[in-house]
């Protein structure tokens, strides 16, 4: 089986003085290419750093972050702006959509910056995938938080990222749009994406068809699919 990350020994402190807090502690997980992970905890718990983290946002105090035979921790912010504009795709709990920008710009933007040909077509073809063509010419404010949430989606995809990561994407909607969220992501992943995705709502995550991973105090004490029970963090 192929690797698309591969953490040993992540380590993480923010703050300064008296207020630092030691969010990741030692943490080692290796995701297969393909696979669907569902990160899961408290608030608090870790699981959002993590995720950023594997994304390149997110900078450890230690170890390593292997993703495609590439140590992100030993990237400059550059190198790690250009490496995620290749290699992975980011959707968050907010939108982030520039409001006076069609879905189609919205969608073109990363294209665009990359210097990549055929904008407008490829993000097109990622609005076709997430189902919403008769919306390309609709600007934020004029659509629904699930429409706006499915735009960036769409923009996340549009550079056929490897890697898939959606820190939240379903905080911000109701039970039966976060559902619709979940079969793009579904599909989005049958493609052969692995997509990686953290969430406070376990009931969301339970219809991930692979593997879950439960965080608290900065550990991993769960790793559903494997049967995998580190330490409890307590």
């Amino acid at each position: 089986m192929v690797k698309a990350i591969s953490l040993r020994n992540v380590d993480l402190s923010l703050g300064r003085g008296a207020g630092r807090v030691h969010i990741l502690k030692s943490i080692s997980l290796d995701v297969i290419k393909g696979e669907a992970l569902g990160l899961v905890g408290p608030s608090g718990s870790g699981k959002s750093t993590l995720l950023m983290c594997m994304a390149g946002l997110e900078q450890p105090d230690s170890g390593e972050i292997i993703i495609q035979n590439h140590d992100l921790t030993q990237m400059s912010e550059d190198q790690l702006a250009r490496f995620r504009g290749k290699h992975i795709g980011v959707v968050f709990q907010s939108f982030h959509l520039i409001p006076t920008m069609t879905a189609l710009e919205n969608v073109s933007v990363p294209l665009e910056l990359a210097g990549g040909r055929d904008a407008s077509t490829r993000a097109a073809a990622a609005l076709a995938r997430v189902g919403l063509s008769q919306r390309s010419s609709h600007y934020p404010a004029e659509m629904s938080g699930g429409e706006q949430q499915r735009v960036a989606l769409a923009r996340a995809i549009v550079a056929n990222p490897a890697i898939l990561v959606a820190d939240e994407p379903t905080g911000n909607l109701d039970p039966s749009t976060s559902v619709g969220i979940m079969k793009i992501l579904d599909r989005i992943n049958r493609t052969g994406t692995t997509v990686l995705m953290a969430t406070h709502d376990v009931a969301i995550v339970d219809q991930m068809r692979k593997r879950i991973i439960q965080m608290e105090t900065g550990h991993i004490v769960r790793d559903q699919e494997r049967g995998i029970y580190g330490h409890t963090g307590h």
